[in-house]
């Protein structure tokens, strides 16, 4: 079974923001960038492309 998310819906704080964007200009992976931030990775991804970020794993 996959891994268990208890921030399930929660709304992105400004500095969850600003580390996904400080992530992906790294060009970590979604998986590692997830964890980072302990989102999912289907969150990160909406986030992402909210944001028109490029992250290693969607290019």
């Amino acid at each position: 079974m996959g891994e268990k998310f208890e921030r399930h819906k929660q709304a992105w704080t400004s500095d969850e923001v600003q580390k996904l964007h400080m992530l992906a200009k790294k060009n970590m992976p979604l998986r590692a960038i997830a964890k980072a931030l302990t989102r999912s990775e289907e969150s990160v991804k909406a986030r992402a492309r909210e944001d028109k970020l490029a992250i290693a794993s969607l290019r």
